[in-house]
């Protein structure tokens, strides 16, 4: 089996911390990135979008750009609140390590398969992915987190973003028009898309074809995004007061953000397609503002009533974080059988079990833009439909 679903009898009826190192602040930031993600992912029309629910056309950022290091960046901090609980009841550092790659093996399969829906070709299956990407990240920390102090995962992020500026910024090769240069920050011109081209020749991102932004070499980056995440855990699990942690975490995050931006003017720009060394920093600035935000709110709050009334108002974001690997799936299965499924009009044209379903919404009276971000909040609405009677239930599917 590839996935377990832990059921415990009797209805969830209320979000409270337990007296565990489990945070209920990192479920509701886990949530609310789940949560935009299915948001960005789901428009009634692509042609039709608001600019900061579509990714940044090349350089630059916006708020879609945030979802996927903040992924990571949850994944780094549940890997050492994970790994610091089995520790403590005397796991083996082998056995841990085995542990984590057999779930990163089986979080790549699930990308895998996805990418290989609805076409079932092999010859032009996606390899990359979103979740291909946490998997390497997550198999590639595993060593580092398990068997490295602080201090040195703190030298394997210098090194490894220092690397991979060096390739990005020094190495010459070709672009697909055969001209060899070094530094060349263009699409399909930069050094990590010879390498995906290299290893990845038809297996790439289909709206590009000669370039992935899931690619091999910006994976040195982002495994940098989710170590980011490894140190916030380990700073969480230290004996600091939590208000006292919650200060200095909002403050490492704006230090980030004038570290990235410094970076994205000197070095590189910031660039979620290359995962920049300036996108890598600037955006964990901003993981750490707005998880520092939910931690301050949920679990570092010294007034017991403030706390107790942010879990009720933060509580749809923790019951999506709850079941977060499964909503992903969910609705990007879903996502591609709505434009996979088809059928024949009167007039003879097949329209999409999405264009039927989008019909109504694009005849009311509202902009293009809006009802096209109707069918998002929908969609989304249907998705928490699921995570909410999941969490009902005690429904909760684990890798």
């Amino acid at each position: 089996m590839i996935a377990s679903v832990v059921a415990q009898p009797g209805p969830a009826r209320q979000l409270t911390m337990q007296p565990t190192t489990r945070l209920i602040s990192l479920d509701a930031f886990r949530g609310f990135t789940i949560a935009a993600m299915v948001l960005v992912n789901n428009p009634g029309d692509w042609g039709h979008i608001y600019s900061q629910l579509g990714h940044a056309e090349w350089n630059g950022w916006t708020f879609t750009d945030w979802i996927f290091p903040f992924f990571l960046f949850i994944c780094g901090v549940s890997m050492t609140f994970s790994l610091g609980r089995r520790a403590e009841a005397g796991a083996d550092k082998t056995h841990l390590l085995l542990q984590l790659f057999k779930r990163a093996a089986i979080i790549f399969l699930i990308g895998l398969t996805l990418n290989f829906i609805p076409n079932f070709n092999f010859e032009t299956l996606r390899i990359p992915g979103v979740l291909q990407r946490i998997a390497l990240c997550t198999m590639l920390a595993a060593p580092i987190v398990i068997y490295c102090n602080w201090r040195q995962q703190c030298y394997w992020i210098v090194g490894l973003l220092t690397l991979y500026t060096a390739l990005m910024l020094y190495m010459p090769v070709p672009d697909i028009n055969g001209v060899v240069a070094a530094g060349v920050l263009e699409p399909g011109r930069d050094f990590g898309a010879f390498v995906d081209r290299f290893f990845l020749h038809g297996h790439m991102w289909v709206k590009s074809k000669t370039w992935d932004p899931e690619g091999l070499t910006s994976t040195i980056p982002a495994l940098c995004s989710q170590l980011f995440g490894v140190l916030l855990g380990r700073w969480l699990l230290t004996s600091m007061g939590r208000t006292e942690k919650a200060v200095w975490i909002l403050l490492a995050g704006l230090a980030c953000l004038w570290v990235g931006v410094m970076l994205d003017a000197v070095v590189m720009p910031i660039n979620k397609s290359l995962w920049s060394t300036s996108y890598c920093v600037f955006m964990t600035g901003w993981a750490l503002i707005i998880f520092g935000a939910f931690y301050w709110f949920m679990d570092a709050n010294e007034s017991e009533v403030l706390r107790e009334k942010s879990h009720r108002i933060f509580s749809p974001f923790t019951i999506y974080g709850m079941n977060a690997l499964f909503i992903f799936a969910l609705s990007g299965l879903i996502a591609k059988m709505l434009g996979f499924i088809k059928f024949t009009q009167a007039d003879g044209q097949l329209l999409s079990l999405k264009g039927i379903i989008y019909a109504p919404l694009q005849a009311l009276p509202l902009a293009p833009v809006n009802a096209s971000l109707l069918f998002a909040i929908a969609f989304n609405l249907l998705m928490f439909a699921v995570a909410w009677f999941m969490w009902r239930n005690k429904w909760f599917v684990k890798v």
